[in-house]
Parts: structure tokens; C-alpha cells; sequence
């Protein structure tokens, strides 16, 4: 009889032991994005700190440029290139800011919606709406895909 009842629990916990594994390792390396996680990211952009963008990244992250020479702009693919990229932004404009940004989440997806401003070293100024399309893999962000409105450069006062 001890044995019925011994082989009985057993057989009964089984289901409920593999499925708290399996829970526990869908759980692990997954964290949820939140509206503040993007605005986190954001504030390292106004703040110029690449290195503190990019761990808000995976390491294989994808950056798709909101202009360049293809139909989808210019993507940066690593860490190194993504890193070399942002750098350039800074130098070529070297007040950018990101402001009045509003942040949505679905799932695995989200977007920034911003206006940019921005200084060239000639004086001439850029001041557009934006937005970025993310996409996110293990709590970073895997892609960040940026568009902003066409509007010509607002000459030197």
C-alpha cells in the first residue's frame, strides 16, 4: 500500500515538476520592456553616452538609419558598427536632443515618437518629428528602426 500511494504521488507530480521548469526557463533572460526602459534609452541619447545606449541593446543589434542610400535607409548591424554610427550623430550635431518623447509597448514591439533638434558645425539647424520602431528580444532592444519628417535645413540666422 505505501508503495501504491508513493508511486501515486510521483505519478502525480511529474506534470506539475516539468511545468515549473519549463515556466522557470521561459521566465529566465526574459524581462519585460516598459514604457520607462524606453525612456531610460532616450535619456542616453540626450545624454550622448553611447556606451550606456548600446546596453540598452542586445549584442547583435540592428540599427536602420532614417536616411541613406537604400529604400530602408542605412543599416548597422553589431555593436561596433551601431556604436560608430550614434558616435557620428553626436559629432555631426553636436547639440542633438531628443524631446517630448511619448513611448508605446505590444508585445515584442514599440515605438518612440520624438522631436529632434539639432546644431551643425555651419550653424545650420534641424528641427523635425521623429519616431522609432523597435523591435525587442531577451529585455533589449534587438532593432531600432528610426523615421523622421523630409524638412529642409533651417539656414544660419
Amino acid at each position: 500500500m505505501k508503495k501504491t500511494v508513493f508511486y501515486l504521488c510521483v505519478i502525480l507530480m511529474i506534470p506539475h515538476i516539468f511545468m515549473a521548469q519549463t515556466t522557470n526557463k521561459k521566465a529566465i533572460g526574459q524581462t519585460k520592456i516598459t514604457p520607462s526602459f524606453l525612456q531610460e534609452f532616450a535619456d542616453a541619447f540626450n545624454a550622448h553616452d553611447v556606451n550606456a545606449i548600446l546596453s540598452f541593446m542586445t549584442s547583435d543589434c540592428i540599427f536602420e538609419a532614417s536616411a541613406g542610400p537604400d529604400a530602408d535607409g542605412e543599416k548597422f548591424v553589431g555593436e561596433a558598427a551601431v556604436k560608430k554610427s550614434f558616435e557620428d550623430v553626436f559629432k555631426t550635431y553636436p547639440d542633438a536632443r531628443w524631446g517630448n518623447a511619448r513611448h508605446f509597448i505590444a508585445g515584442d514591439r514599440g515605438v518612440s515618437e520624438w522631436v529632434f533638434t539639432g546644431t551643425k558645425a555651419d550653424g545650420s539647424k534641424v528641427e523635425v518629428t521623429g519616431c522609432d520602431l523597435f523591435t525587442f528580444r531577451d529585455g533589449k532592444i534587438a532593432v531600432k528602426n528610426s523615421y523622421r519628417k523630409n524638412r529642409l535645413v533651417i539656414p544660419k540666422a
